[in-house]
């Protein structure tokens, strides 16, 4: 008379355990297609850096750029913004003899109106965007205040494909303090293949468009990364070579790798 009773508490308890695996495997594919979201609802922190293996032009030079950027989600009455900031330490060349100078960059930051899509899965977001001279050396940013507009899409509406980009313009104001004034376009592309179990391919080269002096700059690249949760925590690390195919000018990155670990607290 108990077997039955047995064998119906054992269905259910490995009916339970499928389920629990389902729910935890639907989990961690969420986490994985939101790792990469400019747009996620979430407070994040990224440590990121670009070593640059050759420059265009002449001379055999070599620098590095490492940022630390943080985004938090902001609500103002019954309106969501995105608030991110970054801010670069660079080590740059300065001259032919391949002399660098290092220091803080200019600090970035803007706020993106998050706009309804009716789709939870696909954000898109446009806003202003502030470039502040706080450039410990002249030669480590523009010397001059920049305004622009920042405008980004993320479509995370399938768990192994996820696409986007990010558009920014922005221009110097004021007081140049004799340099040229800015007038600098990006678009950054980004195409996200989740290979699973937390690994996944893709690219996020940021193309480059010089409105003061013509020069532009348009590096492919393709990255392998790893996105796993601990705790309240997902964290994304990545690789990603890239190379310019296209450009004009000189000081241009011809060769780069951009690696980072972002953080996302749930």
């Amino acid at each position: 008379m108990k077997t039955p009773h047995l064998l119906t508490l054992l269905r259910g308890a490995i009916f339970c355990l499928f389920i629990t695996q389902a729910q935890a495997q639907t989990e961690a594919a969420s986490d994985a297609a939101q790792a990469n979201n400019p747009l996620a609802d979430i407070k994040a922190f990224n440590i990121q850096n670009y070593y640059f293996g050759e420059f265009t032009g002449a001379g055999d030079l070599t620098g590095n750029q490492f940022v630390l950027r943080y985004a938090q989600p902001v609500a103002v009455g019954d309106t969501n913004w995105l608030i991110r900031a970054s801010l670069p330490f660079n080590s740059l060349p300065v001259g032919p003899g391949g002399q660098t100078v290092s220091g803080v960059g200019d600090f970035d930051i803007f706020a993106a109106y998050q706009i309804s899509t009716g789709e939870p899965a696909v954000s898109f977001a446009i806003g202003p965007q502030v470039v502040a001279p706080t450039a410990s050396d002249s030669r480590l940013g523009s010397d001059q205040w920049q305004l622009g507009l920042a405008n980004v899409y993320f479509n995370a509406k399938s768990p192994v494909l996820q696409y986007g980009y990010l558009l920014t313009w922005r221009t110097g104001v004021g007081n140049t303090n004799g340099r040229t004034r800015a007038n600098l376009g990006a678009f950054q592309p980004f195409v996200f293949y989740q290979l699973g179990n937390g690994f996944y391919t893709g690219g996020a080269p940021i193309w480059s468009y010089n409105f003061a002096n013509d020069n532009y700059s348009v590096p492919l690249g393709i990255r392998l990364g790893k996105v796993t949760k601990r705790g309240k925590t997902v964290y994304n690390f990545f690789v990603e070579p890239q190379y310019s195919v296209f450009d004009r000018g000189n000081g241009l990155p011809k060769w780069q790798v951009y690696m980072a670990l972002n953080m996302q607290f749930l």
